[in-house]
């Protein structure tokens, strides 16, 4: 990332490279926060570890927190968006979907008593069936980012099933990933291959940043309905 071996990091720089990690632009804000301390925009090779320690924290679903980086965690693992061989793990069709079918039977019948309108629940409907686990709010926060799949504030039949998943692995006092695992992502919502034979490609970093500026993050649990952050 210090091509040019200066002993310190650009903000810009930073972010494109960080954003490989796959991590949700909240848990990278965090990151950044906690990493540039003095809040200057830079980070010096030291600041930058830390960054790549709680990149690898949140993606073992650890606290973003300075108490996390003494805890022992694999090294993060970060995607070449500029590759086209790499294979985008949402887009691995061939990974069967974490979601078993009686479950999924069960998810879609709580779906249907939520009363969908054109097969989508609103952040509205889904939010009392959330805070009705009486797990924590920033929890269940990362439950509705992560199943809000297409980021449209909506829950469809599939996303509500990951949102489902997610609240009771939670309950099993498993932790919430801070990215959504490929096997997690619903057959629908995986990218198709458009040549055959070919590896899919990756959106390149720009694209997702222009989607991720045109579509805020609606947060579930804020107390109006979207773009109230």
């Amino acid at each position: 990332v210090d091509s040019a071996n200066t002993g310190r990091v650009l903000a810009s720089d930073a972010a494109v490279f960080l954003k490989k990690s796959g991590l949700t632009d909240l848990v990278l804000g965090k990151i950044w926060d906690l990493a540039d301390t003095d809040g200057k925009g830079i980070l010096n090779k030291q600041e930058f570890f830390v960054a790549l320690r709680l990149v690898a924290c949140a993606q073992n679903g650890l606290d973003v927190s300075l108490s996390s980086l003494n805890l022992p965690v694999p090294p993060p693992r970060f995607t070449d968006t500029s590759s086209p061989l790499l294979l985008n793990a949402t887009a691995s069709s061939d990974v069967p979907w974490a979601v078993k079918l009686e479950d999924k039977a069960k998810y879609d019948a709580i779906f249907d008593s939520l009363n969908p309108v054109n097969g989508l629940l609103s952040g509205d409907k889904v939010k009392p069936v959330l805070l009705n686990s009486k797990l924590p709010v920033d929890i269940l926060g990362r439950v509705w980012e992560l199943s809000d799949i297409d980021r449209d504030g909506m829950l469809d039949r599939d996303e509500f099933a990951v949102a489902m998943f997610l609240v009771y692995c939670a309950l099993e006092k498993e932790p919430v990933p801070m990215s959504l695992p490929a096997a997690l992502v619903p057959l629908s919502k995986r990218k198709p291959i458009s040549v055959p034979g070919a590896m899919p490609l990756i959106p390149s970093s720009t694209s997702t940043k222009d989607s991720h500026q045109s579509l805020p993050p609606v947060g579930i649990l804020a107390a109006k309905t979207p773009l109230s952050q």
